[in-house]
């Protein structure tokens, strides 16, 4: 059975979009992904230059609002938010959810300085969830 899976994330542009990459990537055809924001931004250009060093090409994507994935009527098996906790409590109610999980991952735009250092933080970011990516698809049965 094709599990589907929704990330949020505050603003769409950066962890979200980065779980939504990596789990069509290494989830194949068992997953269906997307990720929506509860202020959607513009993709965030860092985090497409780390995304790009994977070999993955997120320059196309656009940042989506949960609400309007809401209204839409979509179901998920499970609903993934990889933002702070305050912002996780944030997140609408999902009809049909078997999991709702939350992945409390640090906000790479959230960081000032050069561009080495923003690429810096952006990459650890970007290796955490990429972890955290393979070990759910691994792992990933009937529970979370």
């Amino acid at each position: 059975m094709v599990k589907k899976v929704l990330f949020i994330c505050v603003h769409n542009s950066a962890r979200s979009q980065m779980a939504e990459a990596f789990l069509r990537h290494y989830g194949g055809e068992d997953y269906i992904a997307e990720s929506a924001g509860l202020e959607p931004t513009s993709l965030d250009p860092y985090v497409v230059e780390a995304m790009k060093e994977r070999g993955i090409d997120i320059s196309g994507q656009e940042a989506k609002s949960v609400f309007d994935i809401v209204r839409s009527g979509r179901l998920f098996n499970r609903v993934i938010t990889v933002c702070d906790d305050a912002a996780s409590e944030r997140c609408p109610i999902f009809p049909g959810v078997t999991y709702r999980i939350h992945w409390p991952f640090p906000d790479p735009t959230a960081i000032d300085g050069t561009h080495e250092q923003r690429m810096s933080f952006t990459r650890q970011v970007r290796d955490q969830i990429e972890e955290k990516i393979k070990n759910f698809v691994e792992h990933d049965t009937d529970c979370c």
